[in-house]
């Protein structure tokens, strides 16, 4: 079956708007990353505005006006007018849509924020210590992707069957309240710590308000946003997301 990048309904002849939010820690390549996103959104029928800090959420105006916000921006801070606004938009519809540390591990100075999203990054196991060198590669591991039964439903997961990476396998905190579309099973190896495997989402959906949040894990950097099943994830989640 051949992967397309749209879901079922969405009219890209519709006018929207779309906030990309990027910053934060380089590693994770935020302007590279997120420009490979706007030209998708583009054709989807968005207006894109770009910024590099999270300012624009205590715009109430502009939020009131933005259909999506996609963000990238990873380890950074939130003032609280920031999180109010964001939390009030996508309350009020606007749709919130990343990937990987851009989402997911955003903005640790805020309990409230990880209460939006529903999920946090807290590690990503690595290699055996004997094989580590020193930069982020000692995180990159081969793991497998699993789709749930509710993704095996949802336009975002339409005919992708488990797929196998060799990046950073994020181990994530998370609520009930997050509608787990794809998981990953940490192993267990001689080296690690804890006694027994833990899956964790590796893909998933909140309806918050009248707003729809969406997070893939999947999208440490651009050589893994180049995979054709993390892309075309990521392109119908923020179509998905979009009021």
């Amino acid at each position: 079956m051949t992967l397309t990048a749209t879901i079922p309904g969405f009219d890209p002849s519709i006018s929207r708007r779309a906030v990309v939010v990027r910053g934060g820690w380089d590693g994770h390549q935020p302007v590279e990353a997120t420009d490979r996103y706007i030209p998708h959104l583009q054709a989807a029928g968005f207006e894109v505005e770009v910024f590099d800090s999270p300012a624009p959420y205590a715009d109430a105006e502009r939020m009131a006006a933005t259909d999506l916000i996609v963000q990238c921006n990873t380890m950074s801070t939130i003032e609280p007018d920031q999180l109010k606004g964001l939390i009030a938009a996508v309350e009020a519809g606007t749709g919130f849509a990343g990937w990987h540390g851009g989402i997911a591990d955003s903005y640790r100075n805020s309990s409230d924020y990880l209460h939006l999203v529903g999920g946090q990054f807290a590690t990503h196991p690595g290699k055996a210590p004997e094989d580590r060198v020193g930069g982020m590669e000692d995180n990159y591991v081969p793991y497998t992707v699993e789709i749930s039964d509710l993704g095996r439903e949802h336009p975002i997961m339409a005919g992708i069957e488990q797929f196998s990476l060799v990046t950073e396998q994020y181990w994530v905190l998370a609520d009930s309240y997050i509608d787990v579309l794809a998981t990953t099973t940490q192993k267990v190896r001689p080296w690690d710590p804890w006694h027994r495997e833990v899956t964790s989402p590796a893909v998933w959906t909140r309806l918050w308000g009248k707003g729809k949040i969406f997070v893939s894990t999947p999208g440490h950097r651009v050589d893994v946003l180049e995979d054709e099943t993390v892309d075309t994830i990521i392109k119908r989640g923020l179509l998905w997301a979009s009021r």
